[in-house]
């Protein structure tokens, strides 16, 4: 009862709260005027992009102008997507999404066409506006209409069912590669669904090269269709829990076996579960929790509260590296077209 009454007081505390208000520097230049990094990760714009909260996904406009990424609260019981644009070459302080502001329900997983025109995300909101009750996770789609984004709607079956979908992706060709936990599991699959120019076709569960380990999470595939980084659990050569692994395609439309990204990358931590590459193919962004490089030899109230403020310090972070390692990976046999 004691743990209740805290729980209770906790959330009172919450929702009575006034905004918090931040300093936001004033920026310009691509990628928020961050400095690129090279052949080791590092964290993506902290502090701005990167708060102390739990951030993950990133999502990017073609001309790299609007910036969108998720922000979860509560062991994944509330989150919102966020986003910041650069206008007359400034950067817009980070707002939550007109679209993501409705507290009941989750928004996570944006995803942007590689011309712009369609904007993708998850919900578990109600496809019927009757009811105020969660549904299962679906797919949801926002078109471009004279530089804004339209209302929301549901991309409807034979995509979303009545279980949960997530982490939607798109080719060149408006194929959807996407992620489907059947209901009353915890195992995930990836799944990929053809357009025919009107609809999407009945979705194809594809091998077991990218299928792979125990379970799999949220593929990321490249626009041109020619790999796909692929978060996968219970492979024997993870660095441990959750590792990223990227599958490239033949012309034949094979799938390489899973190629494990490797020690700059993944972690012993297992949160390695959001994949992105940017628009430009240059930089590779990923979700990930590293140690502190301060070694710590007693812990005090003021160092925990301390760490808990700081971007990438308790919480899983977005980070970001030169993408050119990801072509060196690339198997015999799985040409560029």
């Amino acid at each position: 009862m004691k743990h209740i009454l805290i729980g209770l007081v906790g959330l009172l505390l919450f929702f009575s709260c006034s905004e918090v208000e931040y300093k936001f520097t004033e920026l310009s230049g691509s990628y928020l005027g961050q400095t690129p990094p090279d052949t080791l990760p590092e964290l993506f714009a902290p502090g701005i992009v990167n708060s102390a909260a739990f951030t993950r996904d990133f999502a990017m406009t073609p001309d790299g102008d609007e910036i969108y990424y998720s922000i979860v609260l509560g062991n994944f019981k509330k989150s919102a997507i966020l986003f910041t644009k650069q206008i007359n070459g400034k950067w817009t302080k980070p707002e939550v999404a007109d679209f993501s502001r409705d507290f009941r329900y989750e928004h996570i997983e944006p995803f942007i066409s590689h011309d712009g025109s369609k904007f993708l995300f998850v919900s578990d909101k109600p496809v019927n506006t009757i009811s105020k009750a969660k549904d299962d996770f679906d797919i949801w789609v926002m078109d471009r209409l004279d530089g804004s984004w339209s209302e929301p709607y549901n991309l409807g079956a034979p995509v979303n069912t009545g279980d949960s979908e997530f982490f939607p992706t798109l080719t060149k060709t408006n194929t959807l590669y996407f992620t489907r936990q059947p209901i009353n599991e915890r195992v995930n699959y990836i799944l990929r669904s053809k357009h025919d120019g009107g609809n999407y076709g009945e979705p194809e569960m594809l091998g077991p090269n990218v299928n792979a380990g125990r379970s799999r999470f949220n593929a990321f595939v490249d626009p041109d269709e020619e790999y796909l980084i692929i978060p996968i659990v219970g492979i024997a050569d993870s660095f441990g829990g959750t590792d990223y692994y990227i599958s490239f395609r033949s012309i034949a439309d094979e799938w390489s076996e899973p190629i494990n990204l490797g020690g700059n990358i993944n972690t012993r931590f297992g949160m390695e579960y959001v994949p992105y590459v940017s628009p430009d193919k240059k930089y590779f962004f990923f979700l990930s929790f590293r140690e502190s490089e301060e070694k710590i030899d007693e812990l005090s109230y003021s160092l925990l509260v301390g760490l808990n403020q700081t971007p990438g310090g308790v919480n899983p972070a977005m980070y970001w590296v030169d993408a050119k390692f990801i072509n060196e990976l690339r198997p015999e046999g799985f040409y560029r077209k």
